[in-house]
């Protein structure tokens, strides 16, 4: 029974799988075969040895990049059972010695791969919802004036139901992608019928003799080439919502199956009637199914899109608890998924760049010369990142670990190169969207840091000041005061503001601090832990995860097991709010200060961030020159 129950479980968990993670990679065949061949950038001539050889391109893309590097190398550094490129850094942070050129190095790597999955996070809805709804100037060019009016409001409506969340109807996903799967490999099955000889595309010297044959044309074929790959980064990121065995399963066992059949059939499609390669895709179907096609493909895109915008939700959660964020909104949308989120800031920003990119590119073709930038970089790092993550982790030899990860270099590298020649047809936007996005990450981080070592100039040892109330007989009012405060060894500055102002302390005084641990999850067991100071003085530091949820008053609740009992109706929390006043002369850059003072005038509350009753909250505020 137990056996039954568990093969239940893994089959539904495998089935969601196909919902969330494989929507980006699964609407790839609308777009690649025809960038290839079609393109604007550097179409490749339809000959049988072309299509034979970009069919064997794509196929053992799919097998060494997808299937070796993803599915069975790096989903092995998971950091306890979580993936992504936030997790990835703070694996590679570990044994590391903190301050170091190469901690430093890390951190940047790990943020500018965060910076540019924002990137992606724009980019793949636009050119996944605009390549399906260009299916209908295949049935008749009367709608190509409608392509972008429709597109723009399936992008619209997407992002304006975010905040009603996926809850309610996210249980239809994986059926639905299923079902498209199914649709891609019958449509593909039917074109290799019409001309089986391109199974012989399997044959990986066809992609060798492409691209001997081929030099300069090869390698920017190689730009396109990549499309058939977007979306393998989120294999890694979203396993800690399946785990590892239901994706593994999911890819093996029936997408890359579905896919190599669709590209195939592309492909024969191509050879036997090259004016297809108009739309190879829509054309591959029978008149009669090209309207249902239509609206099962445009479905299919929205489920990818929401997948790459759930993660920009949650890699901004991530960062919010790093430190590297300002304190954002955050929205549960889901009474029993905890990763259900909606952050309504990063909502409208993607909505916003969304609408600019397909106002300004206009065509899926258009928007293809931006999309390969941002995966390959992201690729490209996440390489680095895991040799740093076999040394240190697994105790590999660096010669092991680099020639391990040689050939997924030399790869992906080459794919990179190939799209860093298409930066100046769109593929700046990702790079400049991802460049703004990592300095508003490191300035934030730069920024705090600096704030911290301001507030500390003048700081006094917690120890010494707590027996020097004592001593002292400083009058005590009842209830319990906690102070936050980010140094467990300094006092507080709202402490100071307060005993300045009231000339006494609360009959019981908690200075609490919140450390975010470099793991995702920290178990109830392990949040708080207590040290008991002299005269009714204690200090509570509140551990975290960094997909922990921040509350406050849920980890007070926690401390009566360690006989501190808090009754939140008899506490008052004093928070510092500081009012930055620029200097001239500063360790940051003039306009990385301006940068920093606009983010911290705009961040959320700490209040609201750490779920502290409202009413319970009294604000001292300070001035810091920075």
């Amino acid at each position: 029974m137990q056996g039954k129950h568990t093969n239940k479980r893994f089959a539904t968990l495998t089935l969601a799988a196909l919902g969330i993670v494989y929507g980006d990679i699964g609407t790839s065949p609308l777009y690649a075969i025809k960038e290839v061949f079609g393109g604007s950038h550097h179409p490749v001539p339809i000959t049988p040895d072309n299509v034979l050889g970009i069919l064997s391109l794509f196929f053992w893309s799919l097998i060494i990049v997808v299937t070796l590097k993803y599915v069975s190398f790096i989903m092995r550094a998971n950091n306890k059972g979580e993936g992504g490129i936030i997790a990835l850094m703070t694996l590679a942070l570990q044994k590391g010695t903190a301050g170091s050129r190469q901690q430093k190095l890390i951190v940047a790597l790990g943020l500018f791969g965060a910076a540019l999955f924002y990137g992606d996070g724009v980019i793949t809805p636009a050119i996944s919802v605009l390549s399906a709804v260009e299916g209908l100037e295949i049935i008749t060019p009367a709608f190509k004036p409608y392509v972008l009016p429709i597109a723009l409001f399936v992008l619209v409506s997407l992002f304006m139901f975010q905040r009603k969340g996926t809850a309610s109807i996210g249980a239809l996903f994986g059926p639905i992608m299923m079902l498209w799967f199914a649709v891609l490999s019958v449509l593909g099955v039917y074109a290799i019928i019409q001309s089986p000889a391109v199974i012989a595309a399997v044959d990986p010297t066809y992609a060798f003799k492409f691209l001997s044959a081929n030099s300069m044309l090869g390698f920017f074929a190689l730009g396109a080439v990549v499309l058939c790959i977007t979306g393998a980064e989120a294999l890694y990121a979203d396993m800690g919502h399946f785990g590892a065995k239901p994706i593994q399963y999911a890819w093996l066992g029936y997408v890359l199956p579905a896919l190599v059949i669709n590209y195939f059939g592309q492909g024969a499609l191509l050879l036997s009637n090259p004016a297809a390669v108009e739309n190879p895709f829509y054309l591959m179907a029978p008149e009669w199914a090209r309207y249902p096609l239509v609206i099962l493909a445009t479905i299919a895109t929205v489920i990818a899109s929401q997948a790459v915008i759930s993660g920009a939700y949650s890699i901004t959660q991530q960062a919010m608890q790093l430190g590297y964020t300002p304190r954002l909104a955050v929205q549960h949308t889901s009474e029993h998924e905890i990763g259900q989120i909606y952050v309504p800031a990063i909502n409208w920003m993607l909505l916003i760049s969304i609408v600019l990119l397909v106002l300004e590119f206009r065509t899926s073709s258009n928007l293809a010369a931006a999309y390969g930038i941002a995966v390959t970089g992201t690729m490209l790092i996440t390489n680095i990142l895991a040799i740093t993550v076999a040394i240190r982790l697994w105790s590999w030899s660096p010669v092991r670990a680099v020639l391990g990860a040689l050939p997924f270099i030399c790869i992906d590298l080459g794919f990179f190169l190939a799209n860093s020649v298409k930066i100046a047809d769109g593929g700046w936007f990702p790079l400049a969207f991802g460049l703004i996005i990592f300095i508003l990450l490191t300035t934030w981080k730069q920024g705090r840091e600096r704030l911290h070592e301001q507030l500390s100039v003048d700081g006094m040892q917690l120890g010494p000041f707590v027996t020097q109330m004592v001593d002292a007989g400083v009058e005590r009012v009842p209830g319990t005061a906690v102070f936050m405060t980010q140094d467990t060894e300094v006092v507080p500055h709202a402490m100071l503001h307060s005993l300045k102002h009231y000339k006494r302390l609360h009959e019981r005084v908690i200075v609490l601090s919140v450390k975010v641990l470099d793991e995702p999850y920290v178990p109830e067991a392990q949040r708080v832990s207590i040290k008991h100071l002299t005269g009714n003085f204690s200090q509570i530091i509140v551990h975290y995860g960094y997909k922990n949820e921040s509350d406050i008053p849920a980890a007070l609740a926690l401390c009566a097991s360690a006989d501190l009992e808090i009754n939140m109706m008899d506490t008052t929390f004093f928070l510092g709010r500081e009012t930055l006043i620029l200097k001239t002369t500063s360790s940051m850059s003039y306009w990385r200060t301006l940068i920093f003072i606009a983010m911290f005038k705009n961040a959320g509350s700490a209040t609201a961030f750490f779920k502290i009753p409202s009413n319970r909250v009294v604000e001292l505020g300070s001035q810091v020159v920075l």
